[in-house]
C-alpha cells in the first residue's frame, strides 16, 4: 500500500558525508521506524515510528522546495518499511535527484536515481535487493566483517560501487585494517563519515 503519510524524524539540508556522493550538498529526509536493531546505531531515536509525526507528501515536498536543493537522500531509520512510490513521484515532479540509503531488509518501492545498500547482520537484505544496488557500503565493526564484505560483493552487479566504512567508535582500531584491506582489494574504496569530521549533521 502506497503511503500517503510517513513518520519523519527529521529533515535537514547538509553535505553528504558518506559513500559515493560524499561532499555533495544534499537534503536529508530521515524516516522514523526501524526494526533492524544495530547495536552501534547512532540514530536509535529513529527506531520508534510512533515517536515521530506522520507528514504528508505535500508537507515533505514543501520543505524540500524551501531548501532549493536538487538532490535528496531518503534515509532512516529504515525507509523501505514504507512504500515510497508517492513521495519519490512527487519529488521527481519538481526535478529532484533521489538517493536511498537502506539496509535492504524490505522491498524497495519507489523511483530512485541511486540506491546505497548497507547490509546489517541483524536483519539481512532481501536477495532481490542486491541487484538493485548502485553502491554497497559495508560497515566494518570487527575483523569478521571483511569476510562478510567479500561474500556480499559477489551478490551485487559488476557496476556496483564498493565501499568499506568503519563504525565510528571503532575508527582507531579498524581504520588501519581497512586501509590495508583496500590496498589488497583495490575494487573497494574507503568511505569516511566526513560530516562528523566537519561537525555538521
Amino acid at each position: 500500500m502506497i503511503a500517503d503519510k510517513i513518520p519523519i524524524m527529521e529533515m535537514f539540508y547538509t553535505i553528504q558525508g558518506e559513500g559515493f556522493h560524499t561532499g555533495r550538498a544534499a537534503y536529508f529526509i530521515r524516516t522514523g521506524g526501524c526494526d533492524v536493531g544495530c547495536v552501534w546505531c547512532d540514530v536509535k531515536e529513529s527506531w520508534d515510528a510512533n515517536a515521530h509525526p506522520p507528514l504528508s507528501m505535500e508537507e515533505i515536498v514543501s520543505e524540500v522546495i524551501k531548501s532549493k536543493t536538487d538532490f535528496v537522500v531518503i534515509t532512516g531509520g529504515e525507509p523501505t518499511m514504507y512504500d515510497l512510490t508517492a513521495l519519490t513521484a512527487a519529488l521527481k515532479k519538481i526535478g529532484i535527484e533521489i538517493a536511498l540509503e537502506t539496509s535492504g531488509a524490505y522491498p524497495i518501492q519507489g523511483h530512485f536515481d541511486w540506491i546505497c545498500l548497507s547490509p546489517k547482520k541483524f536483519k539481512m537484505p532481501l536477495e532481490t535487493n542486491y541487484k538493485l544496488a548502485n553502491e554497497l557500503k559495508m560497515i566494518i565493526f570487527n575483523k569478521s566483517d571483511f569476510d562478510w564484505a567479500d561474500e556480499l560483493k559477489n551478490k551485487v552487479t559488476k557496476t556496483c560501487k564498493l565501499y568499506v566504512q568503519t563504525e565510528w567508535d571503532k575508527s582507531e582500531k579498524m581504520l588501519p585494517l581497512i586501509i590495508n584491506y583496500v590496498k589488497d582489494n583495490w575494487e573497494w574504496k574507503i568511505s569516511l563519515q566526513t560530516h562528523k569530521f566537519l561537525n555538521i549533521p
